[in-house]
């Protein structure tokens, strides 16, 4: 146990050192994320010209909800990893970790652990750049349960968004081109996600049934935490389908990886 702890240990650390290379990209990306922020903004000021709600919700609070929406991206959005997975079984890197006590999903989830820690605090300097405009327009909720629930909430989101990622990359055994699959994956998880607009301001119906969806749990249940979209009777029951579709990914994950060996023992790779 303590050897395998020492070993992902180790798999962070070299991670954390390769994404800090690399910490530019991360900070002009979130710099580029403020446009965006400001483009919300003005966009949801001119939804709310003349009226005081919309959904129940003031500009504050769904400008919090938006705000709070971009960090999260950064802390537990899956950015690239589909494609690393696919090139490392398209150009034969993935044989390396067949021959060595390594999990493969374990191991690509360190990574991805490691990358997120960069970028989720990197996101933090343009916020705190433009916090003396920012804090006057945000309304956060003062109960002490969001905080508590928000740190299992983002990690099973982001086991949820690694590990869809992951499934699509293993496409990579079938295909040698998998792009076409990430960009519908993407169109789903962003529509889905709340990342376009708060789900909650779909009709009922159509909300109730992108809250049984997987897309639901990975960015607008934590961020609805959060911000005080939802209570704490509705985040309880959201924790049983978020647990639930974490299950159900990794089995399909442990599936297709299987799936895929025997592809790739076959043809010889």
């Amino acid at each position: 146990m303590t050897s395998t702890l020492t070993k992902y240990r180790h798999v962070f650390l070299v991670g954390l050192q390769s994404n800090l290379v690399y910490r530019w990209n991360f900070l002009i990306r979130g710099i580029f994320s403020m446009v965006r922020l400001a483009v919300v903004f003005i966009l949801w000021g001119a939804a709310y010209a003349g009226v005081t709600q919309i959904g129940g919700y003031s500009l504050g609070q769904t400008f919090t909800y938006f705000t709070a929406l971009i960090a999260l991206q950064f802390m537990i959005g899956a950015f690239n990893e589909d494609y690393q997975i696919g090139e490392e079984i398209r150009n034969g890197l993935i044989n390396q970790f067949l021959l060595k006590p390594i999990n493969y999903y374990v191991y690509r989830f360190t990574v991805f652990l490691a990358a997120r820690a960069v970028s989720g605090i990197l996101v933090f300097v343009p916020l705190a750049i433009i916090s003396p405009f920012l804090w006057s327009h945000l309304t956060l909720p003062g109960e002490l349960w969001r905080p508590l629930l928000l740190v299992p909430a983002l990690l099973l989101a982001a086991l949820l968004q690694f590990t869809l990622a992951f499934c699509f990359g293993l496409l990579a055994f079938w295909f040698l081109e998998i792009q076409g699959f990430v960009i519908l994956s993407f169109a789903a998880e962003t529509m889905l996600s709340g990342q376009i607009f708060p789900l909650d301001l779909l009709p009922p119906a159509l909300f109730h049934i992108a809250q049984l969806l997987p897309f639901y749990y990975m960015m607008y249940f934590p961020a609805a935490i959060l911000t005080g979209r939802i209570d704490l009777p509705t985040a309880l029951h959201g924790f049983i389908f978020q647990a639930a579709w974490v299950v159900v990914l990794l089995i399909a994950s442990r599936f297709i990886w299987l799936s895929g060996l025997r592809k790739h023992t076959a043809v010889g790779g």
